[in-house]
């Protein structure tokens, strides 16, 4: 099956000034990133702040452009597009936010917000809109008769529902969701997580899932892509990542999951040290200050992913 979305050395760098006689700085918050991504399947990015998660999704939306490398959508190259090209790839991948209340209008009704997209890229009438509307405040589990309120009136889980539902009114093919529901209860959680996997296999939709909840990750991801400072340290099927995670990186986040099973033995993983400077990230591996098994070579090259033990990983010492 062809690929929905190919990434090949994605990249996305900043100038940012230091201050009022510092001078610019230039920030690699993507420093390489490959990837593929097909119909029907969920890739996880998972990492710590300031990994380049956030940038990953803006540039997959096209709010950014790459600095370097390619992005393609639907066998399109997205910085050789046209106009209209990339007018029909905006409509073929939509975003999730990880705030609710924050990316709908407060003066737009629940209606108003799921029509606009119909009303700016289709020549509908205003009553298909509304029909549309209607039709998929159902599909998510909202009652028709709660169109005409406004976000204010709805709860955390609720107006989550509305933002998915927003992103479905053109019919995407890809969904990026940044963190949709690290802020909702537990069990809101569970039931958004329940209806975006019913979401997925009824419109076969892509799902890029962003997180730094690994429980949540090890539910609805196919394959998950561990990032570190702006690049991929591990990369492979869910199973084999959570069964036998093999970048020191890699192992202690798993570390940290909490586990259903009391019974079962864990060792705890703590990384010394904050994640590096990304004005000054360190020579050679970018995970070397924090790494338990460092080696000298390791503070001058850096390593590339490379396919071990069925998943790829960027360490010299798997």
């Amino acid at each position: 099956m062809a690929a929905l979305v190919e990434a090949r050395d994605l990249a996305r760098s900043y100038e940012v000034k230091r201050g009022m006689f510092g001078g610019t700085a230039v920030v690699k918050a993507l420093a390489g990133v490959s990837f593929s991504l097909e119909a029907g399947k969920t890739l996880a990015v998972v990492g710590e702040s300031g990994c380049g998660k956030s940038t990953l999704a803006r540039l997959l939306t096209m709010i950014e452009q790459p600095s370097a490398g390619s992005l393609t959508i639907g066998g399109i190259d997205v910085k050789l597009a046209t106009a209209e090209q990339r007018k029909t790839l905006r409509r073929e991948i939509q975003i999730v936010f990880q705030n609710p209340f924050g990316s709908l209008n407060p003066r737009q009704t629940i209606a108003q917000a799921l029509e606009e997209p119909l009303l700016v890229n289709t020549r509908m009438s205003a009553g298909e809109r509304r029909e549309a509307a209607l039709a998929m405040m159902r599909r998510v589990g909202l009652r028709p008769e709660q169109a005409l309120r406004y976000p204010h009136m709805f709860s955390g889980g609720q107006r989550q529902r509305i933002a998915i539902a927003r992103a479905l009114m053109l019919r995407p093919k890809i969904l990026v969701l940044d963190e949709p529901v690290s802020a909702l209860d537990v069990s809101v959680r569970a039931q958004v997580l329940n209806l975006l996997a019913e979401l997925q296999q009824e419109f076969k939709l892509a799902y890029i899932f962003i997180s730094h909840d690994l429980s949540v990750v090890r539910h609805i991801a196919d394959d998950v892509m561990v990032m570190y400072l702006g690049r991929a340290v591990e990369m492979g099927s869910r199973d084999a990542l959570f069964s036998a995670p093999q970048h020191p990186y890699t192992r202690a986040l798993m570390s940290a999951t909490p586990q259903a099973d009391p019974d079962r033995k864990r060792e705890r993983i703590v990384l010394q040290g904050e994640l590096p400077s990304p004005f000054a990230p360190p020579a050679g591996c970018a995970f070397n200050p924090r790494c338990p098994i460092v080696k000298p070579h390791c503070r001058d090259e850096r390593p590339g992913l490379e396919l071990k033990h069925d998943r790829l990983v960027a360490c010299f010492e798997v």
